[in-house]
């Protein structure tokens, strides 16, 4: 919509109604901070080994000894998933008194944990995982459940920006976080790990589009200068805010379950925003519901303390004929299509990396909770330094040197000494995709200093990086535009 920042410029950039959008929105993707990470807490691993019954008749010497040892990152561990055959170990010790040097247990046949498992309690005094013994033949279940979730994220990141543009930002805004803080509370009665699955994918739908949805909302009502503001120190800080939060709730709930039920009080303390944060007058524009938005304006202006001009135009007179479009169309022209694929890559290869990172934290020697909370922390300066950068600088050679920088860093953890090499295989990999997807980004359209395209029209006149000779009339324009923006 071509005028719209022109409308509404007399209510301002950062009156107070701008401002209560700004931290109502960002503060609304807190929960997304939680539900996002919470698999960590939820799905963690503790140490566990197979249980031997007391009907085994075995001394305490014996049942220590009942349990084989293996080799884990160069040291010898309990294993896991097998135990001694008990007959055997029964035969064992009534020839023998204590499990001494004498005694050879290396030709005792073994056998799999047919008597359950015994957990650890710490750090977790129950998860998903000793709930219904996701470990040995059913370990794979435990990673499936945290792909399934992000399933949930792919379908959601489909169909949220559809629903929005059919029913509006708010609308589907409060209905998506409705069915991230639902649906997580329903987990909490699961009765298998089938039931917690589908309902963890359902929310990761509802989480994805809560946070997209939200995204737009903001971008749509704030001015142009402080879009950058709310998209990186607004929602993105927010996000690491309830990432930090995580942990935290963690370490004083270690059940899964009342873990879950606190997790999902945020989400309630939202639904009174729905009387307070109002639609997007663009989107109300865009459908032609030009009393609303202009209700919406009005209120934003007395909110500032501003007077409505006597030149505000009537809203029947705004051009707001919207073209209708469907996903088919990123991939209409060559161009698009180039710019849709490397869009969809950065997005992807960025996310293995942070995901895979972030979701790893349990797993990092020391402390859990502190090694998630940390892994938290270290947003906030990081996206601080994103919002520097976007100001001052090109994008495509931000997001390329912070992607080569990122890329290289895990690159690097191969060179610690390794107890297993198989470890570094995943930072390898991670490693190789965000370099590469660096390398790529160079090729995208520059957006630092040009208007955003508002139409499909305006986007299929969008080029991409090229190497051209520039003439001195084409020189002389660049600089007249530089000098302009510096100007502004």
């Amino acid at each position: 919509m071509q005028d719209y920042d022109e409308l509404i410029a007399f209510l301002g950039e950062w009156g107070p109604f701008q401002r209560l959008i700004f931290f109502l929105l960002s503060a609304s993707i807190i929960p997304n901070g939680f539900n996002g990470m919470s698999a960590v807490f939820l799905a963690g691993t503790p140490e566990h080994h197979c249980r031997v019954p007391a009907s085994a008749n075995l001394s305490g010497e014996w049942l220590n000894a009942s349990i084989p040892l293996e080799e884990h990152e160069g040291r010898q561990v309990p294993s896991r998933c097998r135990r001694y055959r008990l007959e055997a170990l029964a035969n064992f010790s009534a020839l023998h008194l204590l499990p001494g040097r004498d005694v050879n247990l290396s030709q005792v046949e073994q056998e799999k944990c047919l008597d359950g498992w015994e957990y650890s309690r710490d750090p977790f005094l129950s998860t998903i995982v000793t709930e219904w013994n996701l470990v040995c033949d059913d370990d794979w279940k435990t990673p499936l459940t945290t792909s399934l979730f992000f399933v949930g994220v792919l379908l959601g990141s489909f169909i949220s920006g559809q629903l929005s543009d059919r029913f509006g930002r708010k609308t589907i805004l409060f209905a998506t976080m409705g069915v991230q803080t639902g649906f997580s509370f329903l987990q909490i009665f699961s009765t298998s790990w089938e039931m917690f699955t589908v309902l963890f994918l359902i929310v990761g739908m509802g989480q994805i589009s809560n946070y997209v949805v939200a995204f737009i909302l903001g971008t749509e009502i704030l001015g142009k200068s402080v879009r950058i503001i709310f998209s990186t120190l607004g929602v993105c800080i927010f996000f690491a805010i309830g990432y930090m939060l995580l942990p935290l709730f963690a370490y004083f709930i270690r059940d899964w379950r009342m873990l879950l039920l606190a997790l999902t009080v945020p989400g309630v303390c939202c639904v009174p925003l729905w009387w307070i944060i109002p639609e997007s007058p663009r989107w109300l524009i865009s459908q032609g519901r030009f009393q609303e938005a202009d209700r919406i304006i009005r209120k934003a202006a007395k909110m500032n303390g501003i007077p409505v001009p006597e030149t505000f135009v009537e809203m029947q007179n705004f051009n707001a004929k919207q073209e209708q479009a469907i996903v088919l169309d990123l991939f209409r022209t060559q161009n698009i299509a180039v710019i849709t694929v490397m869009s969809l890559l950065l997005w992807m290869f960025t996310s293995i990396g942070y995901f895979g990172l972030s979701l790893n934290t349990s797993n990092l020697h020391g402390n859990a909770y502190l090694n998630c909370f940390l892994s938290a922390v270290i947003e906030v300066p990081a996206y601080v330094i994103a919002w520097l950068l976007l100001r001052t600088l090109p994008r495509r050679y931000s997001i390329s040197g912070t992607l080569f920088l990122g890329g290289g860093v895990i690159l690097f953890i191969q060179l610690v000494p390794p107890g297993a090499y198989d470890r570094f295989l995943p930072y390898i990999l991670m490693g190789s995709l965000t370099v590469l997807i660096g390398i790529l980004t160079l090729f995208l359209p520059e957006s630092y200093g040009n208007p955003l395209p508002e139409t499909f029209q305006e986007m299929l006149r969008v080029k991409g990086f090229r190497k051209r000779k520039l003439t001195m009339n084409s020189m002389k324009n660049e600089l007249n535009n530089k000098n302009l923006i510096t100007q502004l």
